[in-house]
């Protein structure tokens, strides 16, 4: 009885050993495994970072560029806008005012289209003063 029970005993530790040696062998595996997920995913981690930080760095320069960008074109626009102005005003103020014709014609096409060709040069040359004004003032208030 007891070499039965030695048998068993043997038996049954052989297979426990076994059985906890292949759970261990395969925990091994499965700890290599994420041992490598967790290296490659490191490796995407790392390289998202630097790219970020390139796109970061670009944009970055980008926008010194366009304020440098700006800052020029504020001077040369500031410069123009001064002469256009004065252009402006010079051309409102050498131009004429539109006298309408003293006697009417004969004919309705005729009387028509002269006192509305008299009209329209007249409102561009007085919105192109006061246009001229208005941005005479706001340049002088800045």
């Amino acid at each position: 009885m007891k070499s039965a029970t030695k048998k068993l005993s043997t038996e049954i530790a052989e297979t426990l050993t076994g059985k906890i040696d292949a759970i261990s062998a395969g925990s091994k595996k499965i700890k290599k495994s994420i041992e490598r997920a967790a290296e490659k995913l490191a490796k995407k981690v790392a390289k998202f970072e630097k790219e970020t930080l390139k796109k970061k760095a670009k944009e970055a320069k980008n926008a010194e560029k366009k304020l440098k960008a700006k800052s020029k074109d504020k001077k040369d626009s500031k410069k123009g806008k001064a002469e256009k102005i004065a252009a402006l005003v010079a051309s409102a103020s050498s131009k004429p005012p539109v006298v309408p014709p003293t006697k009417p014609t004969v004919g309705k096409e005729a009387s028509v289209a002269k006192p509305a060709a008299a009209k329209t040069p007249a409102k561009p040359a007085a919105k192109v003063s006061a246009e001229a004004v208005k941005k005479e003032v706001s340049n002088e208030g800045a």
